[in-house]
């Protein structure tokens, strides 16, 4: 495995390399973790809704066996059964504390609930303030481009040309254009 983990060790810190020479490309991976994380709160507000209906539907069944038991308490009260009245009594506690303990866990789950719903959104905020900067860093890079791609300025500046010393547009189109190929690789890489 020392193997494996020095290359996907080498793998990260490259992936880490060229996100900081790509700034526009790291906040479009923070809103894809965003994206996720929205993601996983969605279903864990879904899980969390079906535990409440489950939970709710144990209270009920309780409530309807207290009913019952005490139903039984009092007919063998009535006919001086006090043999099956006590244990009966005791059988009705035991259900009332079952109760109170789903109860319990229902009211813990319902936070729980909230707390989730209320992460969701500053989630959902965040991932709109990224997604802001990433449209405008794009509008940003679109600009730039346009500036430096424009070709009639190719006869006018010989520094086009110069691929000693010069810092060729083009060539920085081409650069980037193939570092984002290759992020879009290493992503699918990693995704498998």
């Amino acid at each position: 495995m020392g193997l494996f983990d020095d290359f996907s060790q080498f793998l990260e810190l490259r992936l880490e390399e060229f996100l900081r020479d790509n700034p526009h490309l790291e906040l479009m991976v923070l809103e894809e973790k965003l994206r996720d994380q929205e993601e996983e709160t969605l279903k864990l507000m879904t899980d969390l809704k079906v535990k409440e209906k489950t939970l709710q539907d144990e209270i009920l069944a309780i409530a309807q066996e207290i009913q019952l038991w005490h139903a039984r308490i009092e007919k063998a009260k009535a006919k001086g059964r006090l043999d099956l009245a006590e244990p009966a009594e005791v059988r009705e506690a035991d259900l009332l504390r079952q109760g109170n303990q789903k109860w319990g866990q229902l009211e813990m789950l319902k936070e729980r609930f909230q707390q989730t719903q209320e992460l969701q959104k500053k989630v959902e905020q965040r991932r709109k303030e990224v997604q802001k900067k990433v449209t405008e860093a794009q509008v940003n890079r679109t600009t730039n481009q346009v500036g430096t791609g424009d070709t009639s300025n190719w006869s006018k500046n010989p520094t086009y040309m110069n691929s000693s010393g010069g810092k060729d547009p083009l060539d920085q189109q081409f650069n980037r254009w193939e570092a984002e190929e290759e992020l879009e690789q290493l992503k699918r890489n990693m995704g498998k």
